[in-house]
């Protein structure tokens, strides 16, 4: 039986992607390898956000091409955004390679491999080189593979609801591997999640590039309501969904009905994760960010309001093309005032095509690298403040199965999306809903028992 091993790089679009790329393997007769020495295929998932995602995934090949040596038919492939966005370029960099798949062709990626097996085994030579570029947009790509699980415990899963973003931040080269907005049918969706609630999922989260601008071009307005709210409604509906998650947002389109959702639909989490990218005007317009910071605050503050003790997470990039330090200590008000919960902070990385690339006033890395370290210690200084604060408490949590980094202990998430690690059976707890009193906190990780009747 042939094995396939699997690495993935980048955002939960990308993961979705590769669970449903192995999910196809699983139904073609291949197994899983856990690491890429047991494979006879190696792929890679790959992200072109950031420089450093890229680079990790072409240092990561082309040290995997040793594995050829004891198996001349092993095949190598790129999969996803940055294969969109290089295509032929990395199979001449990197001539081991056998296939590059873009971001609309994960339904062809299995056929692709069993061609290119039949045709090493037939050629038994070593030196066959006849690789696979397939780049092409296809229309529907994103809805010809559903309903994946692969996990031992099926409790939380992610649900595409659409592909592709019309935005075109200067920074950002999505929309050029992802290709414009498009969303799929409510009904459909509404179907994959109650197909997976059959299955033991209780927790989904709603995935797109832009989430919130879900079915603005497809979909009408009902009673003033945005397709998303709606879409939102649908999935509430679903009994045994218990928790109801979406990832990410834009202030563009995060208008009322997004925030009102949040007084009457009680499975929404106590979580939005909300990208910010800067707290200055100046570096938003640069960005090409079509709000200000103060409207982006007013959004947070509304959240608060509708959803008293809900948690806010950010996106943030420093050292942006002709970011001044000015520019940077507004970003950093910017976080002092809406208190984020988590932050993930970026340094700028220059991506190929985009047209902050070739703007002028490019920081040196010993700036960005400073700024970055500095609003880390600020965003960890309130993650772990906050964290604090809970010790004490009782707090729902979802059982997710095992911990991952200790199989003796169970792992969930509270509704605020923090992590909590606790002692039970996981076949009995595992996508039950319970209390869980929290003892102590390591900073990031919450640790406590669970209150069970």
């Amino acid at each position: 039986m042939p094995t396939v091993f699997l690495k993935t790089y980048g955002c939960q679009m990308n993961e979705r992607d590769s669970e449903q790329v192995a999910q196809m393997f699983v139904e073609r007769g291949f197994t899983i390898a856990a690491q890429p020495d047991d494979a006879d295929v190696v792929l890679m998932n790959t992200c072109s956000v950031r420089d450093q995602a890229e680079q990790k995934a072409i240092g990561s090949m082309g040290h995997m091409a040793k594995y050829r040596r004891n198996k001349p038919n092993l095949v190598y492939g790129f999969l996803g955004c940055m294969a969109q966005s290089r295509g032929a370029e990395l199979v001449e960099k990197m001539p081991h390679v056998d296939l590059v798949a873009g971001t609309q062709k994960y339904h062809k990626v299995v056929d692709h491999v069993v061609d290119l097996m039949a045709q090493k085994e037939e050629a038994r030579m070593d030196s066959l080189v006849n690789p696979i570029v397939d780049i092409d947009l296809e229309e529907d790509s994103q809805n010809t593979i559903r309903d994946h699980i692969d996990k031992d415990y099926p409790v939380s899963e992610f649900v595409s609801i659409m592909q592709g973003c019309n935005m075109k931040c200067s920074f950002c080269i999505v929309p050029y591997t992802r290709g414009p907005e498009r969303g799929r049918p409510i009904s459909e969706i509404v179907d994959e999640c109650k197909r997976l609630a059959d299955k033991g999922v209780r927790e989904v989260t709603l995935l797109g590039q832009i989430v919130n601008l879900y079915g603005r071009h497809e979909f009408p307005k009902v009673d003033g309501k945005s397709p998303f709210v709606q879409l939102l409604e649908a999935v509430h509906e679903i009994e045994d969904i218990k928790r109801i998650r979406f990832t990410s947002p834009h202030p563009i389109g995060y208008k009322e009905d997004v925030i009102e959702a949040f007084t009457y639909l009680p499975k929404l989490v106590d979580h939005v994760h909300f990208p910010m990218q800067s707290g200055s005007d100046r570096i938003l317009k640069k960005m090409r960010r079509p709000y200000k910071a103060e409207r982006f605050i007013e959004i947070c503050d509304k959240m608060k309001e509708a959803r008293p003790g809900i948690a806010i997470s950010t996106d943030v990039i420093v050292g942006f093309p002709g970011e001044t330090e000015e520019d940077y200590l507004e970003t950093k008000k910017a976080v002092e005032h809406v208190q984020f919960d988590q932050a993930f902070v970026f340094r700028y990385s220059p991506r190929k095509d985009t047209p902050a690339a070739e703007m002028e006033e490019q920081l040196p890395e010993r700036v960005k690298e400073e700024r970055n370290q500095d609003l880390l210690k600020l965003v960890n200084s309130i993650v772990i403040r906050k964290n604090e604060a809970m010790v004490g408490t009782t707090q729902e949590v979802l059982c997710e199965g095992p911990s991952r980094y200790n199989e003796e202990r169970l792992s969930g998430r509270t509704r605020t999306n923090r992590i909590v690690i606790f002692d039970g059976d996981a076949q009995r707890m595992a996508g039950e809903l319970f209390d869980v009193k929290i003892n102590e906190t390591t900073g990031h990780t919450l640790y406590g028992d669970a209150v069970l009747s």
